[in-house]
């Protein structure tokens, strides 16, 4: 297989799993009478079919044909696609605890239905309303997610990933959970990671790859070789979320360019500038960073004293790092060579990105 057709299988699977998960909603709209519900489940499916880059149903995949799963199998697509739901209940739960408005280039959920509810002209503050509807709407999006992930024949047979899948939900919502803290107490680069590695690097890459091993009966050798690919990819990938995070724009992003300094999130970066600031370096990170009111020249400045630390260079480094140690482990693995190619350009992709 040369590489322009794994691309053109990649560009199949994302399609494949695009359809799976439009069906899925689609048929949720049709089946639901209520004129106020279905209006709230076909903004769910817009936020959910329009945009995304599908990299856990992708890694899922590959992790299936690395370990000798059939290409043509639906099932597995299956699984991918509940997997992308669950990313979707993480975003609306997720942008409803930072208080964010923009995703995706586009109105979080529950800033869509505050604001449907303003135009309707009901009773009650539209907030409140946006914030209810949203968590709502994230939590069915958890419960579809194990309905299509159960609902397929794969998953029955294989116990290992039900176990992977649950320890993929748990690890998610302890990260968040740490991220809560973390905004409160500021951080050290030990607690920084230990959010990336649960929050994002286990249900991003590494349990999204082995549950596509476990599906395709891989072994416990190839199970650690995906383990270890997936924490360093899925640091990395968090790690270069955290540079465009402060540095990045909301057209490249899709989100506002000052959320996570607004909200003092305890990211990787931040607290490497800490611990390389001098005094007045640092005086002025405490009085920027975590400011609700963040104005444009004080996200310029910010932008300035953290890059006058060296901060992103160190970043850059840790993600070259961690790159590197991925490829090694999934080069070491003995998986199928084609699979071993698409993941190593997944990685590339995901570690080295603008959006």
């Amino acid at each position: 297989m040369t590489l322009t057709d794994q691309r053109t299988e990649s560009a199949a699977v994302t399609s494949r799993v695009n359809g799976s998960l439009d069906a899925f909603l689609r048929e949720r709209i049709a089946g639901e009478n209520d004129p106020a519900a279905r209006e709230v489940l076909t903004t769910l499916r817009d936020f959910t079919m329009n945009g995304g880059k599908r990299i856990r149903p992708l890694f899922c995949y590959w992790g299936w044909r690395g370990a000798g799963g059939s290409p043509d199998d639906p099932d597995v697509i299956t699984v991918a696609a509940a997997l992308e739901l669950f990313h979707t209940a993480a975003l609306i739960h997720d942008d409803i605890i930072d208080n964010s408005d923009l995703r995706r280039g586009r109105p979080t959920i529950h800033l869509a239905l505050d604001k449907w509810h303003a135009a309707q002209g009901w009773r009650g503050e539209s907030r409140a309303f946006g914030q209810s509807g949203a968590l709502l709407t994230g939590n069915a999006c958890l419960v579809w997610s194990e309905e299509m992930f159960h609902g397929s024949p794969l998953v029955t047979r294989r116990e290992r990933a039900r176990q992977l899948f649950a320890r993929l939900r748990t690890s998610a919502v302890y990260g968040e959970f740490l991220d809560v803290v973390g905004e409160t107490r500021g951080g050290l680069l030990s607690d920084a990671l230990k959010i990336i590695r649960h929050k994002t690097a286990s249900y991003t890459v590494r349990y999204p790859l082995q549950i596509g091993g476990a599906l395709a009966g891989a072994d416990d050798a190839v199970l650690a070789a995906y383990d270890t690919f997936g924490l360093l990819v899925g640091e990395a990938f968090q790690l270069r979320d955290d540079l465009m995070g402060l540095f990045g724009t909301s057209e490249l992003t899709g989100k506002d360019a000052s959320d996570d300094a607004r909200k003092g999130k305890p990211t990787a970066l931040i607290a490497v500038a800490r611990k390389l600031a001098d005094p007045e370096q640092h005086a002025r990170l405490d009085q920027l960073y975590g400011v609700e009111q963040l104005g444009p020249d004080d996200l310029a400045e910010l932008r300035d004293v953290v890059r006058a630390t060296g901060a992103p260079a160190v970043i850059e480094e840790i993600i070259r790092d961690r790159h590197a140690g991925a490829v090694r482990a999934l080069r070491e693995a003995g998986l199928q060579a084609s699979a071993v190619t698409e993941l190593e350009s997944l990685a590339a992709a995901s570690v080295h990105r603008e959006r």
